[in-house]
């Protein structure tokens, strides 16, 4: 319970003018080949979550179980948490580790306290341990063998990792006032983001991308045609904006110039594929016919140097329209 509580404060709070580039957070380790970022804090003050989520959230925060776990945690998602980081690598989804590094404010004291106490009666799924001088908090699923740990590193900080080695690595990293330490090429990545953005993911997947099974059968495109041109994909980002309107940048670095001219084509061809299908949607759900509408006319793709572009931008009025918020 109390694991699903903490997990649920966290998504619950992460559901963030001139583009300022994004910092390396310190605390993720040199193994890092993608990151999350999430501007709790944006995302909340925004005027789309404000006008379509922030009173949902708020009424299953005030329900009697989250209300006194929160109370226990000593924390308002909604008000306490800032920004969440999280760098992940590995070689396949059987072997992926990850930190994450929540910012905003925290009371150590209370929850390790909740902790302790929710142990007392989930011992098999809860626990806390120790490393040297390091106190954490051990989590356990019923089904997954894999465990995540979590710890404070100071009232400012939060930290999760999936593995005990991992947290404790970053604690000491964060006593040490470590600079960052990942590699040139994703630093450079990250840098180039927006940290006012809602949220963005970057990543490198130069090399991760061989072998892909294509399915077979969708409209328009050669499976064995995708699968060469995934080969020579190197990098992903994708910004979100969350203002009164949504935005979505998408962007696809390519190995060089000739190889984004020629997957810049099939996105191309992917994107037209998909309009001449969403009127059927528009067909079944009028209410959605003005989103549609915005996509088809939005949407668009272009190839600058040796990135292809992605870019969609949707109202909050059609939004709103589409998901029954303005009824």
């Amino acid at each position: 319970m109390f694991r699903r509580m903490l997990a649920g404060a966290v998504l619950a709070a992460g559901l963030a003018a001139p583009v300022r580039a994004a910092e390396v957070d310190p605390l993720l380790p040199a193994e890092t080949e993608a990151v999350i970022f999430v501007n709790v804090r944006q995302v909340l003050d925004s005027d789309l979550v404000k006008k379509y989520a922030l009173g949902q959230l708020k009424q299953a925060l005030a329900g009697n179980d989250a209300k006194k776990m929160l109370e226990k945690l000593g924390l308002d998602p909604l008000k306490d948490v800032d920004r969440v980081t999280a760098g992940s690598w590995g070689k396949d989804k059987d072997d992926m580790n990850f930190v994450a590094v929540v910012r905003g404010r925290f009371d150590p004291k209370k929850l390790f306290e909740a902790a302790q106490e929710e142990a007392k009666t989930n011992g098999d799924k809860i626990a806390i341990v120790e490393d040297g001088k390091y106190k954490l908090i051990k989590f356990t699923q019923d089904k997954d063998p894999k465990e995540v740990y979590l710890s404070v590193a100071d009232e400012k900080t939060v930290l999760a990792g999936s593995s005990k080695k991992l947290v404790t690595g970053a604690l000491a990293a964060a006593e040490k006032g470590a600079k960052p330490q990942l590699k040139k090429d994703l630093a450079a990545l990250l840098l180039k983001q927006d940290e006012k953005a809602s949220m963005f993911a970057a990543g490198l997947v130069e090399g991760k991308t061989e072998g892909v099974q294509i399915p077979p059968g969708l409209p328009g495109i050669d499976p064995a045609k995708l699968a060469k041109q995934l080969e020579k994909l190197q990098s992903f980002a994708m910004t979100l904006r969350l203002t009164e309107d949504v935005s979505l940048e998408v962007a696809m670095g390519m190995k060089d110039a000739d190889a984004a001219d020629d997957f810049g084509a099939t996105v191309e061809g992917l994107i037209g594929t998909v309009k001449q299908f969403l009127p059927l949607l528009a067909g079944q759900q009028p209410n959605a016919k003005p989103l549609v509408d915005e996509i088809t006319k939005t949407l668009k793709s272009k190839v600058k140097d040796k990135d292809v572009l992605v870019t969609l931008k949707l109202s909050a009025e059609s939004i709103g329209k589409a998901t029954g918020g303005d009824n």
